[in-house]
């Protein structure tokens, strides 16, 4: 790739390149066509690629294995009346998912009971007392969502008949079930090419599957049809916030959930994108910073429940008094997640090519997240476990572009290091005893340090265009939206600004450094480097004073708190000039 502005080693030790050809100077067209080629899009589905539609990327469910069983079963508990059960995970793309058949279920004149695992007591996955308690219920059919794959004893020993709908990782023999639904069976054919999709992305397929199943009988010659695409917003969020590939079919799902979404026809949403002060229609960011995180904040301290009962409500009322409760959640979660990464940081130890923490008394639903933030401080996967006073620990791993976890936990619990384990490419969960931390954090060392190397080496920030500070314009946001939605797979455009001379920096918040720098065309920009106060790039941007020039590398936002719409650079790197 080539060299932008023959940057070589940025302030913060990275190479500069070019994603794909030189943007600047282009029009806006055009600047569309790079960034959709730049990822990869073949330039005979640009079309498609611009307005990525459920028509134009769905393929036909039928293409995964045990789909039309799954269907053929789910049909005749529907025709029949059986009382149906959903078990999902915790987490929001599991809420999404069981959100998103019981509103199906519901529109088909059944009821689904709906049950959520409580995630400090009952921990990951179906469990025999929660299958028993619905088979005593009445429950005649389970559905897992977003779990199952690797419940072999609970599966092998359940009471009632079970679907799994997953996309999780599996191994080569499957639980014993009617279904199991599953992009990422070692045994599966054409669906493997969506192997990138999310637990909530598997029920739209399965709904969609459901619903021709009963057309075919004539369930609806007296009554109407459900409406799939007014599920998408479900779709949406659950995509997002599981950190899903945006390619393909995703990215059909996002940007029409987020069109559905912007109508605010879900109750339960429309309470939260309000408890969330989002006065605009909400984006891909904000689904994975400001409504995802609400939703699991029920999960982490207690509440598992909160999230589906929410987006599955019909009572404005009720809706608004739970969307409250989940930002009030989210507001002590992130208390003690702050504790918990104050800790965790000091247990780091350098040189490791995966980063794998553990410590007692921290809190188990926000690990996870403090992962996530040990994976962007290292740049490197992090695990990170809260062990019980049981002697046994719950850990969270999240990955880096090119290190595929999900295996790795999994090969790990095959070895005998765990209790229990698995996930996908980006994130990865398991139990673990506490004295074994020590030979699970050597095997993933030994196991991972080849990959996590190449990576490294493959570090260079890629850059789509180089501006002038007056050039970074709401114009220029607009313009590059049209490429999105944008996410994991499909990353959001970067510029580059500058030469510029640092006007105003100050630290605000958590560690956030703010600046104000001014360009060679007299033109100045706002521009936000997010909790880099401690790092490299944050005491260039406190140092630099007025005379020495820099280029700035990050992501182009709007800045809507004003009377105009202004734009800002969050900056993800620097080079002086």
């Amino acid at each position: 790739m080539t060299p932008v502005l023959d940057i070589s080693r940025s302030i913060l030790g990275r190479a500069w390149r070019w994603r794909g050809l030189a943007a600047d100077g282009l029009g806006m067209d055009d600047l569309v066509t790079q960034l959709l080629l730049a990822r990869g899009c073949p330039r005979d589905a640009l079309d498609a690629h611009r307005a990525p539609s459920i028509r134009g990327f769905m393929p036909d469910p039928s293409i995964f294995r045990d789909m039309d069983a799954a269907a053929a079963r789910l049909a005749d508990a529907v025709e029949r009346g059986e009382k149906i059960a959903i078990f999902g995970d915790y987490d929001v793309d599991g809420a999404t998912s069981a959100a998103l058949l019981t509103r199906l279920l519901r529109d088909l004149g059944r009821e689904p009971r709906v049950y959520i695992p409580d995630r400090l007591e009952e921990g990951y996955g179906p469990n025999p007392q929660a299958f028993r308690r619905l088979a005593d219920e009445g429950a005649t059919l389970i559905v897992t969502v977003d779990c199952g794959a690797l419940a072999f004893d609970v599966l092998d020993a359940a009471p009632v008949d079970v679907i799994v709908a997953d996309h999780h990782k599996c191994e080569t023999r499957l639980p014993r079930a009617v279904a199991v639904v599953n992009p990422n069976r070692i045994d599966e054919g054409e669906g493997a090419a969506h192997g990138h999709l999310a637990a909530v992305g598997v029920c739209f397929l399965l709904a969609a599957a459901l619903v021709r199943t009963l057309r075919a009988r004539g369930f609806f010659a007296a009554r109407a049809e459900p409406k799939l695409l007014d599920l998408l917003d479900l779709v949406a969020l659950g995509t997002v916030a599981d950190v899903a590939q945006l390619r393909g079919l995703n990215r059909a799902f996002v940007a029409q959930g987020l069109k559905v979404m912007a109508q605010r026809r879900n109750v339960g949403l429309a309470a939260l994108i309000e408890a969330s002060r989002l006065t605009r229609a909400p984006t891909c960011s904000d689904l994975g910073f400001a409504l995802g995180p609400r939703i699991n904040a029920g999960g982490r301290v207690g509440r598992a429940d909160l999230g589906v009962r929410l987006l599955t409500i019909q009572d404005p009322d009720e809706a608004k008094a739970i969307a409250a409760e989940l930002d009030r959640f989210n507001e002590e979660r992130r208390a003690i997640e702050a504790a918990v990464q104050e800790h965790a940081e000091t247990l780091l130890v350098a040189g490791r090519a995966i980063t794998v923490v553990a410590g007692e008394g921290w809190h188990p639903g926000v690990i996870g997240i403090v992962a996530g933030r040990l994976k962007e401080k290292t740049e490197r996967p992090a695990v990170v476990i809260a062990l019980g006073d049981d002697g046994i620990g719950k850990g969270s791993g999240r990955s880096i572009t090119g290190v595929d976890l999900g295996q790795a936990v999994m090969a790990a619990r095959e070895a005998g290091l765990l209790v229990a384990g698995g996930g996908h490419a980006m994130a990865a969960g398991l139990t673990i005893a506490a004295d074994r931390v020590e030979g699970f954090a050597a095997f993933l060392e030994e196991r991972l340090s080849p990959p996590v190397e190449r990576a490294l080496e493959d570090r260079a920030l890629l850059v789509d265009s180089v501006l002038a500070p007056g050039g970074v314009n709401p114009e220029l946001v607009t313009a590059m939206e049209a490429g999105g939605p944008y996410g994991v797979g499909w990353p959001s455009p970067l510029v580059v600004a500058g030469p510029v001379r640092v006007v105003k920096a100050e630290v605000v918040g958590s560690g956030h450094v703010r600046t104000i720098v001014s360009g060679d065309d007299g033109r100045s920009l706002k521009a936000m480097a997010f909790r880099a106060a401690d790092t490299p790039l944050g005491a260039a941007l406190l140092g630099a004073g007025s005379q020495r020039r820099l280029w700035l590398a990050g992501r182009a936002k709007l800045d809507d708190w004003g009377a105009r719409p202004a734009a800002e650079l969050h900056v993800e790197d620097a080079a002086w000039a």
